[in-house]
Formats: structure tokens, C-alpha cells, sequence
């Protein structure tokens, strides 16, 4: 691999939306320029990459000559035309996370049964052809589409018979309904050479109408034995599939005790935004630094953090504004982070804002203020 410095080495991302503008912003502590494609040309990372190829990252021949002059591949988004960059990986090019990676981590069906075939703890699940086949012997169940899911997309919790109307149509994942006490995340980094470090467990908070993350605290709330237990799952994930980059792995802390696997992004992901201001380095930098096969940095954490994200307020949709942003501004220790999105629409992630304190209290508190300090609206 090229030197890290400058031009010297070509860092391609498939995909511009924040998560790729949250690694530029990294990436130029470094120097490490950074090109981007994207399908949409004012996508989050068109001001600040290096180069911005306006381009469907899903079109074989689109990736192929987009990768053919970089040295380094990685991804932002799983929906990408992974057959592509095996050919672009066969030709030389560094790709993190490995297409084979993305092809199981983004099929539900092939991650679920990933889990089962490396004994590693998940919910008991079936696969089916169709959604709508789902049946009242099926129920109370949670229903996922294999592909395309995202967001709060493609998943539906169903209960009643009256639920089975909603039923997606295309091939699912059916999963058992777990009693769940707590959601929990970790995010955890491994470079090519086999070093790998974990962040602390989050606590996730989902918005149930959005069926998203709300906001999160860092550290969870939990016991010493299931933060471990977190940790080691995610560590057994990251192992089983020999994983190079960032691996975002989410967890359900059941009522009994339990840490179960609930599902994996192979990227940066929501839960670990809070690590720019609360932890030594951040998840960003962790990513960078294992895709370039660099010493991995500290996860150790510089105060407890809540991460509330900025959705678009129901009812708005079109040219965005942020009402109260000066307010939040007037805030100790809390941390706005604008995405970059000319158009809001409901529930869009609009952006995140990072909360700092002392102790989870407090961090409590400050999160309902910024809740009701902020909204995303349109003119």
C-alpha cells in the first residue's frame, strides 16, 4: 500500500451521505484525500471530497471505472454492486469491508444463517419466500425483508392477525419475538493485520412510530457481565467472519439475562456517532485507521455521552431549517453535527447532536432539553 500522505494514495468511498462526509472530515487530520460516488449531486459529501463522481454506486460498470485508479475501496452504504469490486479486488485494489462481507451482511437471510452455522447467539428465525405467506401460527413475530431494509424500513413487528394486511411482499426473515430489556450496540474496528479493538456498549432508545434510534447513551446502563457479554459477541462476530474495517454489531439485552446478535452493518454506523467528542478516537478515525491497515486507536472514553439524532418533524417536507440550533449552540457541553441535506422530509436523519456530562443523570436531563430545544422543519 502507498504512503498515507497527500495524493500518494487514492481512498474511494461508494456512497456520500454523512457517514462518508463524517470520514472526510477524519480523513483530513491525515491528509488522506478521499473520492466519492454517489448517485445524487448534492449528496453530503460533494462539497468536501476531493473528487465527486455524480454515479449509481448499484451499476456494475459505474463502480468498476470508478475503482480502477483508486488504491483503497470502502463503503458507505451496503447497497453496492459487490460482483464489481471482487473483480476490482482480483486486480489489486485494497477493498474493506470484502464484498463476500457485504453479500452476507446486507441479505438477512445469508446473516442470520451466519450466526447459526458459527454458533454465535441470535433469535430463532425462518426463512420464506414471501412475506405475505407469514401466517397466524407464525405470530407474534418480527418480520424483515431480506434486502433493502434500512432505517426502520423492512422491519414490522407483527402481533395480530390484522397486522398480517401489512405483511411484506418478497422473500423475509421471520424471527421469534424476544422479551427485550435493553437494545445495545457495539462497534468494533479489526485491521488487516488481525488488531482489533471495541468501543464501549451503547444504549440504544428507538423512536417506536419511526421504528429508528431516538437517541443513545455511552456507556449502557447495564451490568458489568452483560457489557462483557456484549463485547464478546461482537468480538466472536468480527472473528467468524475475519473482518477488516468497522463493524457495527447490534445486541438485545433480554429480560432474562441474555445477549443475543440482533443484526450487523459492515461500515460506520448511528451508534457510534457520539465517539467524535466523548472518546479518545472516533469511530471514523478507528475506521480509516483499520482500512489502511494502521495501528488501531484508544477507544477509552472521556465522559459519558447521550447522541440524539435530528430527524425531519412529521408534516415538512422540502427546503430545511433548523429551528432552535442557536439555542443548542448556548448549551455546555452539547455538540450539533449538520449533515449537509438541502431537503427534509418526516423522519429523515438530518443530523445528530452529541451530549456531554458527568453522569448518566444529567445526561438524561440534557437530552430532553435538546429534544425540545430543536426542530427540523421546512420553509
Amino acid at each position: 500500500m502507498k504512503a498515507i500522505t497527500g495524493t500518494n494514495l487514492k481512498l474511494g468511498i461508494l456512497g456520500g451521505g454523512q457517514l462518508g462526509r463524517m470520514l472526510i472530515q477524519e480523513a483530513a487530520s491525515l491528509d488522506v484525500h478521499i473520492h466519492v460516488l454517489d448517485p445524487s449531486a448534492d449528496a453530503p459529501c460533494a462539497a468536501l471530497a476531493t473528487t465527486f463522481r455524480q454515479g449509481d454506486f448499484r451499476d456494475y460498470q459505474t463502480v468498476l471505472d470508478f475503482g480502477a485508479d483508486k488504491d483503497v475501496l470502502t463503503i458507505e452504504i451496503e447497497d453496492v454492486n459487490t460482483q464489481a469490486l471482487k473483480e476490482l479486488q482480483a486486480k489489486g485494489v485494497t477493498v474493506c469491508p470484502d464484498p463476500a462481507h457485504i453479500e452476507t451482511i446486507k441479505d438477512k437471510s445469508l446473516q442470520k444463517q451466519f450466526y447459526a452455522d458459527h454458533g454465535i447467539a441470535t433469535s430463532s428465525f425462518k426463512l420464506i419466500e414471501d412475506g405475505r405467506s407469514l401466517s397466524e401460527a407464525d405470530l407474534p413475530c418480527v418480520l424483515k425483508l431480506r434486502t433493502g431494509g434500512y432505517d426502520g424500513r423492512g422491519v414490522s413487528v407483527m402481533r395480530t392477525k390484522e397486522d398480517l394486511d401489512e405483511a411484506f411482499e418478497g422473500g423475509c426473515v421471520v424471527e421469534d419475538l424476544v422479551d427485550i430489556e435493553k437494545e445495545l450496540a457495539v462497534i468494533i474496528a479489526r485491521n488487516a493485520s488481525g488488531e482489533s479493538a471495541a468501543f464501549p456498549v451503547t444504549e440504544l432508545v428507538f423512536d417506536p412510530k419511526a421504528n429508528l434510534v431516538d437517541y443513545l447513551f455511552a456507556p449502557a446502563d447495564v451490568s458489568p457481565s452483560a457489557a462483557s457479554a456484549a463485547k464478546n459477541l461482537a468480538t466472536k462476530v468480527a472473528d467468524a467472519l475475519n473482518f477488516t474495517g468497522i463493524l457495527a454489531v447490534e445486541l438485545f439485552l433480554t429480560t432474562s439475562g441474555e445477549v443475543l446478535v440482533n443484526e450487523v452493518a459492515p461500515r460506520t454506523h448511528n451508534s457510534g456517532h457520539h465517539t467524535i467528542e466523548a472518546n479518545v478516537a472516533s469511530q471514523f478515525e478507528q475506521h480509516l485507521r483499520a482500512i489502511l491497515d494502521l495501528p488501531l486507536g484508544s477507544t477509552e472514553v472521556l465522559r459519558p455521552a447521550a447522541m440524539v439524532n435530528l430527524v425531519g418533524a412529521e408534516g415538512f417536507k422540502g427546503p430545511v431549517v433548523y429551528e432552535g440550533l442557536n439555542t443548542l449552540l448556548a448549551m455546555p457541553g452539547v455538540y450539533p453535527h449538520i449533515y449537509g441535506k438541502a431537503e427534509t422530509k418526516p423522519y429523515r436523519k438530518m443530523g445528530h447532536v452529541t451530549v456531554l456530562a458527568e453522569d448518566l443523570a444529567t445526561l438524561k436531563t440534557k437530552v430532553e432539553e435538546v429534544k425540545a430545544a430543536i426542530r427540523v422543519v421546512s420553509v
